[in-house]
């Protein structure tokens, strides 16, 4: 079944249910021969709808397989569990989610197509439920003061109303996700479908000349006295919408939203989600992109002719685009050659951190030797470039009660086995040097020359003298 196929029965799924028709709606879903995940998610909403458990259950699984970090997919086939009192499924399945969310506080999936966001305080809010179901309401209530942490103002009630009842070791209801609701195919491309009238009608052009006896297919020329002396440059940027980026790395879509783009591109955005992706417009068309990778065009009125004939084929105009690992990827872009000093200016701002704070190296090892510094042969560095590409990683120095956090270690209290490329693995037991912290759940560290993010609850500290500190054990 081709893409065009695929797209226009998932919109008449959709519209189907819209209408309240929902045998029709998954009847239209289940004929689609090789559904994406989020297709998988409706025929599982719907199956919950129509209480088959054993369908929805499958249903979800599919919509996992194909995306693993779906988040609401984990929380629907928790639900799904819950509801066949496979409490420790179900408990697995919130935790799950949870993790999938990354320590954000919410997962806004509009852009993708759905109308609804995701709260960490009300996953955890389920975590705690099926604790308490099981038994361990020590456990519940643990979950339910860290849900207080990711707590928004419009859902504080919800977590309050659970810690009541948990100290009176009382159940309580599970959050649910709404039943009116399903993934819905890109806006864009379904209008795509309608068919499109390319040459338009015929319109009649008079000449303005008395007795002009020209005939032929040249446009009419000016017809006014005193007109300018050269025809009028240009706008090319006043018909295009948002703002011009340039693409720095190769993106592959993997889902219908998404949009294909290859270094050198030039695609205009539209809109920048807190979920680091952007709807841009490339070719006329529209769909979504990761953020980092563009880097904002700044574009003179001189440089507006050729705009559209950049936006399909790289600069050659000596930039070089550096990419640089830190916790995530980024890149910055500057004259090749360019000094120490305006290659961490570029950094710095990328980070908002001061340059001072800030480690760079020529590989991922932490040897002296790779550290580039000021006193560094920046032409040694230049020359490891290659077609205008050029690979760093870098550090953010930070201070934990007055000492910086490179003399801060780790010893892993239980192994963890990455699930990202950005992740780090390490078994119980092994050491980690502190690189810097991410956020209150996530650290990032350096492991048997591995660098990577960590759950910190995985590990405790261990201070300079060698003895374990009881009171930074991470909970």
């Amino acid at each position: 079944m081709s893409f065009v196929d695929t797209l226009r029965q998932w919109d008449e799924g959709v519209t189907a249910f819209e209408r309240q028709d929902l045998s029709e709606a998954l009847k239209i879903f289940l004929s689609i021969e090789d559904p994406n995940s989020k297709i998988y998610f409706n025929m599982g909403c719907l199956q919950l709808l129509n209480q088959d458990l054993e369908a929805a259950e499958k249903a979800f699984d599919c919509s996992i397989g194909k995306d693993e970090h779906l988040a609401i997919a984990f929380f629907q086939r928790g639900i799904t569990f819950y509801r066949k009192n496979r409490y420790e499924e179900s408990l697995a399945d919130f935790q799950k989610a949870f993790k999938a969310l990354r320590g954000n506080q919410l997962i806004d999936y509009k852009a993708l197509g759905l109308r609804y966001i995701l709260y960490a305080c009300e996953v955890l809010h389920n975590v705690a439920l099926l604790e308490a179901q099981l038994g361990n309401w020590e456990k519940a209530q643990e979950n339910l003061v860290k849900a207080l942490n990711y707590k928004t103002d419009a859902k504080l009630s919800v977590i309050d109303r659970a810690l009541q009842s948990i100290l009176k070791q009382k159940l309580f209801k599970p959050v649910e996700f709404p039943t009116k609701l399903l993934f819905k195919p890109n806006k864009h491309y379904v209008a795509e479908l309608e068919k499109k009238d390319y040459l338009g009608k015929a319109k009649v052009v008079s000449s303005v000349v008395p007795k002009d006896e020209f005939s032929g297919f040249a446009p009419l020329q000016p017809q006014v006295e005193d007109g300018p002396a050269c025809p009028k440059e240009p706008e090319v940027f006043r018909a295009l919408e948002g703002e011009p980026h340039t693409v720095l790395f190769e993106f592959v879509p993997e889902t219908s939203d998404e949009l294909a783009v290859v270094p050198g591109n030039i695609v205009f955005v539209l809109q920048k989600g807190a979920d680091n992706w952007a709807s841009v417009v490339f070719n006329e068309r529209r769909g979504l992109v990761p953020y980092n990778y563009l880097e904002r065009l700044e574009i003179s009125l001189a440089s507006k002719k050729n705009a559209v004939r950049t936006s399909e084929e790289p600069t050659t105009d000596g930039l070089c685009v550096v990419k640089i690992h830190y916790t995530f990827n980024f890149a910055v872009s500057l004259p090749l050659g360019s000094p120490y000093d305006v290659l961490m200016a570029k950094i710095s701002r990328k980070l908002n951190v001061p340059s001072a704070g800030i480690t760079l190296r020529l590989t991922a090892e932490t040897s002296a030797e790779n550290v580039i510094d000021e006193k560094a042969e920046m032409e040694e560095v230049w020359r490891r470039a290659s077609s205008g590409r050029l690979t760093l990683w870098c550090s953010v120095r930070e201070e934990i009660d007055g000492k910086p956090v490179s003399d801060v270690h780790f010893v892993a209290i239980h192994p963890y086995e990455s699930s990202n490329p950005e992740d780090l693995s390490f078994h119980e037991g092994d050491t980690i040097t502190l690189l810097s912290r991410v956020n209150q759940d996530w650290l990032e560290g350096l492991c048997n020359g591995n660098i990577g993010i960590f759950p910190s609850s995985f590990v405790r500290e261990v201070p300079v003298n060698g003895n374990l500190d009881t009171n930074a054990e991470k909970q």
